[in-house]
């Protein structure tokens, strides 16, 4: 502890901004508290850091962003003379800090020489990986927490693929992270300086022009009523304008904002969590809804990586899980480019381990194949690069459970604008047919079957809390059951060794990177994934089941969910 009071003492005296200041002070000899800012630096986790703003190396500040720019600088600066002019495009949401970060990380950039471009205003993440490949920039930046809470906020590193970096960059950076002696003597160059030098460069609007001209490409079916009533809210982030714009320009006519979420403010003070996941993030979106007569509500978290959709039903709205809306995205997405004759023979659509089989069920359908990643988009990203350079397959579209959807290739991460897009035109479709979203998502389970997916997520905070994650986590790993709720497990694929191990003791590998990821399979076809989050401080839990019927289903999720929880 001592040495941790010493680290205390030493961020005393610097020339601190005076919240941080403020915030060292007021806890004194809270050994605790000083612990809790100080025992680590921020990881650097999925593609970057994320954490609680405020004081010490375990915060998100000033400093600590230095040291992530400190460490992508030097990564850029092993690369060559051509990779550092090539730069770095950076963009950011409207969090606390956002554009003071990605200023302060040009700053620190330019004092290795390396050119960067940055926006004005904030911007949705997936306009960030779109404006890599634009620019032919070597990396990205985007500063978000994505759908943290207000207290939160982030450094996301991404490569000149557009995508966010797998873990051989990502540990390249790390490595030059852990070689900086003094996180207080990085240096950094005024911003007038580097204007004049050509280091620091701000994008103007043609960009985002020519993100709508590639977003206007994804209006593939003529057949939809351009009256259907829109109500889309931003929850205070940056997809207000591409979201609003690209629904005027798809034709939309009664496209109606939630206007207490469309100021941009990092303090999202209608909601407690501007996550789209999350059902209250909907609830003046559904009051609006009710008083417009609304068919459909559409939100986008701050970053506009997540998109959540609510479709009318009955009295009042349902809101529809990553799952269901990935299916029934796939399957209108298969649907139509077979309609048109737009629908290649060797299609593929990319998931995650821990989605939904529901999307590999309908893309068999269409003769499209199924690949799956781990969880992250950075390795569905990863798989459309290798298609497009090996021309073994056609990428049709990729998705994960947590609301995260790509469809067109132009950006390499998920992007809730496209997808937004693609929902509206979606349902204007169905409606002309006299069905809703639920209407069609049903027809999908009476023919594929009934799936039913859940997450339980433990929270684990501070020093203590990583320690007994750690430990949960290795539990599981070292005592397998051979049952699951009186069902025997009939494979269990081991992410972290990389082996498959079959009921009669018969092993495979696994031919992805390892992680700390540990899913069963069982005689019925249920599955249950269990991995720690790469971006916050919990142990994830997933579940999933297909059965003849819904309240089948229903009923053997919950038993699931009941054997590791009780």
């Amino acid at each position: 502890m001592s040495t941790l009071i010493d680290l205390y003492n030493k961020w005393l005296q610097q020339d601190l901004p005076p919240l941080l200041e403020k915030e060292l002070t007021a806890i004194g000899t809270d050994e605790k508290a000083i612990e809790d800012r100080f025992y680590q630096y921020v990881s650097f986790g999925t593609g970057g850091m994320r954490g609680l703003l405020g004081a010490g190396t375990n915060r998100m500040n000033v400093f600590t962003i230095r040291r992530g720019a400190e460490g992508l600088a030097r990564f850029i600066t092993s690369n060559g003379e051509d990779a550092k002019k090539r730069g770095v495009a950076i963009a950011y949401d409207t969090r606390h800090f956002s554009f003071e970060f990605a200023v302060e990380t040009a700053r620190v950039l330019g004092a290795h020489g390396i050119t960067s471009y940055v926006y004005k205003e904030s911007r949705p993440t997936p306009q960030l990986s779109f404006t890599i490949r634009e620019l032919n920039t070597f990396a990205g930046v985007v500063i978000t927490a994505s759908h943290n809470p207000k207290q939160y906020n982030g450094f996301k590193v991404y490569g000149e693929d557009g995508a966010q970096l797998v873990p051989t960059g990502a540990n390249a950076i790390i490595q030059h992270m852990d070689e900086i002696e003094d996180i207080f003597a990085i240096a950094t160059i005024n911003t007038d300086i580097l204007e004049q030098q050509g280091l620091l460069n701000w994008l103007s609007i043609d960009l985002d022009e020519k993100y709508m001209k590639n977003l206007l490409t994804l209006k593939e079916n003529t057949n939809i009523d351009l009256n259907m009533k829109i109500v889309y809210t931003p929850l205070h982030g940056a997809g207000l304008v591409p979201v609003t714009d690209g629904l005027k320009q798809f034709g939309f006519k009664h496209v109606h904002l939630v206007e207490q979420q469309v100021v941009q403010d990092g303090a999202f003070p209608t909601v407690t969590y501007p996550n789209p996941e999350e059902a209250a993030a909907f609830s003046l979106a559904i009051e609006l809804g009710q008083q417009v007569g609304a068919d459909l509500l559409l939100a986008t978290d701050p970053d506009a990586d997540r998109l959540g959709v609510a479709v009318r039903s009955g009295n009042g709205y349902e809101l529809l899980t990553g799952n269901e809306l990935g299916a029934l995205l796939l399957h209108y997405i298969l649907q139509t480019k077979q309609a048109n004759g737009t629908l290649p023979d060797n299609g593929v659509m990319i998931k995650t381990i821990v989605t939904s089989e529901l999307g590999a069920a309908i893309a068999e359908q269409f003769g499209v194949t199924t690949i799956n990643t781990l969880t992250g988009f950075k390795y569905i990203a990863e798989k459309i690069a290798e298609f497009e350079a090996t021309k073994s397959h056609s990428y049709v579209f990729g998705y994960e459970e947590s609301y995260g959807y790509l469809i067109e290739t132009f950006a390499r991460d998920k992007d809730a604008v496209q997808v937004a897009l693609k929902v509206a035109e979606m349902a204007a479709h169905y409606a002309t047919e006299g069905k809703t979203l639920l209407h069609a998502l049903n027809e999908l389970n009476e023919q594929f079957g009934y799936y039913e997916e859940a997450l339980i997520s433990k929270t684990f905070e501070g020093k203590d809390g990583q320690e007994q994650m750690k430990a949960i986590l290795n539990h599981y790993h070292e005592n397998i059951p051979t049952k699951i709720a009186g069902i025997a497990v009939t494979h269990v694929e081991d992410y972290l060794t990389g082996v498959v191990t079959l009921q009669d003791g018969s092993t495979e590998s696994i031919l992805l990177p390892k992680e700390n990821v540990l899913k069963l399979v069982l005689e019925d076809c249920s599955w249950i994934a269990i991995r720690p989050s790469g971006t916050e401080p919990k142990c994830k839990f997933y579940f999933g089941v297909v059965k003849e019927s819904a309240e089948q289903a229903k009923e053997a999720i919950n038993i699931l969910m009941k054997y590791f929880t009780s």
